[in-house]
């Protein structure tokens, strides 16, 4: 029976790990489908993790901060936007200056308001958003074997932005595949010149995806800040952008296969606690230092290409330039 413990408790685990990644995965797929290449999904989640984290603190109330994360990712996407769809500018450069920004800024505004070395202070609990129990959870625990304790100690339990994560992949899914703008989406980021030929405005529709992930990303990193921790750290997203990214070129920009990867790279990063201290036979107890780099030697090697043939949207990272 332990070993089924240990097995709900990883679950339990990789669920509220992944839920950054999935929020952050989703943003770059709709950005990355139209043809925008998103290297600032770390720099927005960052920046969302510190406004969710400050307006919360010194308003008491995580829902406006909730709200200031999502209007500060999403200014950031403007400035992206602008940047790589208005001025035609590398779209590279343009999201590693968003990560370099956010990364300075935060500090500086943290330091400037709160005097805690850029982090901002302790968030109470009417200030976070808390682990919600499901009905029936401790009942179905306790007497239905199996399925029950999986319904108590996986699925419920968790704060709302968890499940909203995963409304949030449903939702991406029906939005690029079974609705008239994410059709268009789709073909702006294959054959921008078609959509322009058929009246469709192409930086508009760009636009709109910018903002769309600059909206995830901000649900991202008010998740770091007050749902999973209870204050904003210096550097607190630690890489999971680039981690999205890679799981969205792993999961082929589909959000069904990126929530698995977001998965998998969640498992990998619960494995850091849950193995401190075990023992494995014949090997005995390995460093905890190794589990903590699984998740970005992984994105080291599916970055490199070890990963099958993955097609990318043939426009991506290409500026459009209208024909005359």
């Amino acid at each position: 029976m332990e070993w089924f413990n240990w097995i709900l408790s990883s679950a339990d685990s990789t669920l509220r790990l992944a839920v950054p990644l999935i929020f952050a995965a989703m943003a770059g797929i709709f950005s990355e489908r139209a043809g925008v290449v998103d290297i600032g999904l770390e720099g927005k989640m960052l920046f969302a993790a510190f406004a969710a984290a400050a307006v919360s603190y010194v308003t008491g109330n995580p829902w406006l901060g909730l709200l200031a994360a999502i209007a500060g990712s999403m200014m950031l996407a403007l400035v992206h936007g602008y940047a790589s769809i208005t001025q035609k500018g590398d779209q590279i450069i343009s999201g590693l200056a968003v990560n370099f920004f956010a990364s300075g800024m935060t500090i500086t505004l943290g330091h400037a308001w709160f005097q805690r070395g850029g982090q901002t202070p302790t968030l109470h609990n009417d200030q976070r958003f808390l682990p919600a129990e499901l009905p029936g959870a401790e009942w179905l625990g306790d007497t239905i074997p199996v399925i029950g304790p999986l319904y108590r100690d996986v699925i419920s339990g968790h704060n709302i932005l968890v499940y909203l994560a995963f409304i949030a992949v449903i939702i991406t899914w029906w939005v690029l595949f079974r609705t008239r703008f994410g059709l268009r989406l789709r073909a702006v980021g294959e054959e921008p010149n078609a959509i322009d030929t058929a009246g469709i405005s192409v930086v508009w529709l760009r636009y709109r995806a910018v903002l769309i992930a600059g909206l995830l990303c901000g649900l991202a990193g008010a998740y770091l800040s007050t749902a999973q921790n209870a204050a904003f750290g210096k550097e607190m997203t630690a890489g999971q952008g680039y981690i999205a990214l890679a799981a969205v070129i792993f999961g082929k920009w589909q959000p069904r296969n990126a929530l698995l990867a977001c998965l998998l790279f969640g498992f990998l990063s619960a494995l850091e606690t849950r193995m401190q201290g075990v023992s494995i036979p014949l090997i005995g107890v390995l460093p905890t230092q190794l589990f903590s780099a699984l998740p970005y030697v992984l994105t080291v090697v599916l970055l490199a290409g070890f990963i099958g043939k993955a097609i990318a949207p043939k426009a991506i990272g290409r500026p459009y330039e209208k024909e005359r």
